[in-house]
């Protein structure tokens, strides 16, 4: 693909203003910093989980283990990818800025003392890792709602709902730990903001999917459906509602059973079988596909015995959520600094690489039970070495100035 395709899709036009001099370029768009933290983060936090199931290091007393790694998983690395994503998106819908500079050093600076908070929590007065984890938060919906608000783009608008129910599934996890509220309470708080991550994914996919896939290919075949956008959204929507409450298992694994068959429908038309020959598009379509795997076998654990749920989770995390931050933070790093969207051959590895992971995760604990340290062994390897690419091959693109001259 040439440059000027690659301008003509970029997915964020942005507001017009100074280039910042190279030694801030890390600073000029939310997606610099953030996606360069969540790789790191990515790389690190897999290895230390692998490091307690082996029963090499002790987690400490603020959160159990299974806790503290699906925590870390979603309030630490994700949150930062979907920050990255919505202060660049954000200040582009509105045209007008979120926050550059050193102001969004300083809210990147925010995650990271959370993420240092809860690495050393035990050594801590309890009070204070719940503070320093849930102050990022309320810091991003002030940082996105001001332009939203004076551009009066009430569409997107849902993007401030979404960041405030995970403040709240987070907040949920903090006050267990803190014994106000009963045991258990922190793990429906880690499956909340699952659910909140997965609405998110439908979204953003339909949104952009089809039309990247079309422009990059050309195929006019490709459309979306809006009845099934809609209600697949929707769907979503009351799975989350209903994990909130903690209805009754089956009646919650028959709801994503719905969404889906919902969520399967809808791409039907998105020009999956066109992208084979672009990386950037085929990791995209992967993780939807594993997003879509994972609620079928979120439905199925309830009905079939054989199917932990466990195995459901991971498709959507590992699958899913690995899939596709991967490949939109390639994109968009791309796109938003001027450069062709073609991935750079190393990154073709690392798509291969999480794709892997994904499906060791998945299906290696069915096929071969009595390899299960072995299996998250291979799977968390796959899984860093991914991560550790795209920060190795991108570092230079985030920490530059874009190459055609332009801000951002």
């Amino acid at each position: 693909m040439g440059r000027s395709l690659a301008l003509h899709n970029d997915l964020f036009a942005g507001p017009s203003r100074p280039a910042p001099h190279p030694f801030f370029a890390v600073s000029a768009k939310g997606f610099r910093p953030f996606f360069g933290l969540a790789a790191l983060y990515a790389i690190l936090i897999v290895p230390i989980w692998l490091t307690i199931v082996g029963g090499i290091t002790q987690p400490g007393a603020y959160l159990d283990a299974v806790t503290w790694h699906a925590h870390e998983m979603l309030f630490g690395f994700t949150v930062a990818v979907i920050a990255g994503f919505l202060l660049t998106a954000v200040g582009n819908w509105t045209q007008r800025e979120t926050v550059t500079g050193i102001p969004l050093l300083g809210v990147a600076g925010v995650w990271l003392v959370g993420r240092i908070a809860m690495a050393f929590a035990s050594s801590l007065p309890r009070f204070v890792p719940a503070l320093a984890d849930l102050a990022f938060l309320p810091l991003l919906i002030a940082v996105l709602a001001r332009p939203l608000v004076a551009a009066k783009n009430r569409r997107n608008f849902v993007m401030l709902g979404i960041v405030a129910a995970l403040f709240l599934a987070n907040l949920a996890v903090h006050l267990e730990a803190l014994g106000v509220l009963a045991p258990g309470t922190a793990m429906r708080g880690c499956s909340v903001a699952l659910d909140v991550v997965v609405l998110v994914m439908l979204l953003i996919a339909g949104r952009v999917f089809p039309m990247f896939t079309r422009n990059a290919t050309g195929a006019t075949t490709i459309r979306s459906s809006p009845p099934l956008d809609i209600a697949s959204v929707l769907g979503m929507a009351a799975l989350t509602a209903a994990d909130a409450v903690a209805l009754a298992p089956r009646v919650a694994s028959a709801i994503a059973g719905i969404v889906g068959v919902l969520a399967a429908l809808r791409a039907a038309h998105w020009g999956a079988r066109h992208s084979g020959r672009e990386p950037l598009l085929w990791i995209l379509h992967l993780g939807y596909a594993w997003l879509v795997v994972g609620l079928l076998m979120r439905a199925g654990s309830s009905f079939i015995g054989s199917i932990p749920s466990s195995l459901a989770t991971h498709a959507m995390t590992v699958g899913a959520i690995g899939c596709l931050t991967l490949g939109m933070m390639a994109r968009v790093s791309l796109g938003h600094t001027g450069r062709a969207l073609a991935a750079p051959k190393a990154m073709r590895w690392a798509f291969g690489a999480i794709a892997f992971a994904a499906l060791v995760r998945v299906f290696a604990p069915i096929v071969m039970p009595s390899h299960y340290l072995a299996a998250l062994v291979v799977a968390g390897g796959l899984w860093s070495f991914a991560f550790a690419t795209f920060l190795v091959v991108y570092a230079p693109i985030l920490t530059t100035p874009r190459q055609d001259g332009k801000p951002g």
